[in-house]
């Protein structure tokens, strides 16, 4: 830091909420709102007279319907200060380190290499959505259906968290882009739009994949309303085949004293309901019912 106020160098700062204030006037950079990282719900960009303010909330992969990731991004004409009370940010910029030549020569790099690691992982996740959908339609299509519906509704609740982050990535990445504050060179705007489309490629996949889903419910939806028709089905023949026995013997317990064939008794009775019986399960086998 000491070395840093000698050269005042463009830098890059990371700290926390209790250290924000103190860390944004080294900076040069002026913000009255009260920071309160644990109320950011939005991916966003807001642009104010002499800086950029933005703010994210990232999805963890791994827990897609649970905490997120909170950070405020404050840039202007020299710096940028990231304020960040876990160590995500932290080891992003580590892992940046690590992976890229080109690590931060101008603040438009580096928010670009910053912001690509955020979704540098994405696609393995989504194409893993993709080998479980392909499991839960096979699944349905051996009428292997038990546990379907309660694997399938949290796939398609991640998914619709993840289009949404990506939508909100977009919105802040073609803000970027605008450069409406003229923060950034305009020969480094390119990276913005970089962002931009792979948010979008990214957005697009998982709405395929949202597609997919619906399709796999239909399929299963199909495969349960299969079953209670054939439930239905059976059901209905088992009515029809009875009926005329119910029929018959209603008639002869009247006990109709001219009642014909009264006087043969039950084997009559008998012989007739299972006459009836195989009559109706012919019927039933030629229209191909049973």
């Amino acid at each position: 830091m000491e070395e840093w106020e000698k050269e005042k160098c463009p830098a890059v700062f990371l700290t926390d909420s209790n250290h924000a204030e103190e860390t944004l006037a080294t900076a040069g950079i002026v913000y009255e709102a009260e920071i309160q990282i644990a109320k950011i719900g939005f991916c966003k960009i807001e642009n104010q007279q002499e800086c950029m303010v933005g703010t994210f909330c990232i999805p963890k992969l791994l827990d897609v319907l649970g905490s997120r990731y909170r950070m405020y991004m404050f840039v202007n004409e020299n710096n940028v200060v990231i304020v960040d009370d876990e160590t995500f940010s932290e080891r992003l910029i580590n892992r940046i380190k690590r992976k890229r030549m080109h690590q931060g020569e101008t603040k438009e790099r580096f928010l670009y290499n910053y912001i690509a690691e955020f979704m540098s992982r994405d696609l393995e996740i989504l194409v893993a959505y993709e080998r479980r959908l392909l499991r839960m339609e096979e699944d349905v299509s051996q009428d292997h259906t038990d546990t379907i519906q309660n694997r399938l509704m949290p796939i398609r609740r991640e998914l619709l968290n993840l289009r949404s982050y990506y939508d909100e990535m977009m919105d802040l990445t073609k803000e970027l882009e605008e450069n409406e504050n003229g923060l950034f060179l305009n020969d480094q705007l390119k990276y913005f739009g970089t962002l931009t489309d792979r948010a979008d490629r990214l957005m697009s996949r998982t709405s395929h994949l949202l597609e997919y889903a619906r399709q796999v419910k239909e399929a299963y939806q199909s495969q349960i309303d299969n079953r209670q028709n054939n439930n239905m089905q059976f059901l209905t023949v088992i009515s029809t085949i009875f009926f005329p026995l119910t029929l018959i013997t209603g008639w002869f317990g009247m006990n109709f004293k001219d009642m014909p064939g009264l006087e043969n008794g039950y084997p009559a009775v008998m012989a007739l309901s299972i006459v009836i019986i195989v009559i109706c399960i012919l019927i039933f086998k030629k229209k191909k019912i049973i």
